[in-house]
């Protein structure tokens, strides 16, 4: 991520946490995501291979889009400890989709439920 872009994406993150649009810690952001209020959540690169392994299937699940950020930005941008966040609907999170790189990102509606075998 170049320091443009890293810098348009601390700021939208801080920007959501002021607007009370993020959700923080592990139970919050689950909920979020059952409960159909996460449009994008943000999950740290440093994170474990047993948190993401937990985020991305309620994720792929529930239809929410993830999105990796580079180790150490979301506390950074947000002043919060923790590795996720849960971003509720607004131009905030449609900003911050339009921003961050889809590279090992997962979307709810592109998951491969084809018992291992890709049509495409």
């Amino acid at each position: 991520m170049d320091k443009t872009l890293q810098s348009r994406v601390q700021g939208l993150l801080g920007l959501s946490v002021r607007a009370r649009q993020g959700t923080f810690g592990e139970d919050g952001c689950l909920a979020a995501i059952r409960n159909g209020n996460c449009a994008l959540l943000v999950l740290d690169e440093g994170a474990s291979e047993a948190t993401r392994k937990r985020y991305s299937d309620s994720c792929g699940h529930y239809g929410v889009p993830l999105r990796y950020l580079p180790e150490g930005l979301l506390s950074q941008s947000t002043g919060r400890p923790g590795v996720a966040m849960a971003l509720s609907a607004g131009g905030l999170s449609q900003q911050l989709l339009s921003l961050l790189p889809e590279e090992n990102a997962t979307e709810g509606s592109e998951e491969n439920i084809s018992g291992g075998v890709c049509a495409e």
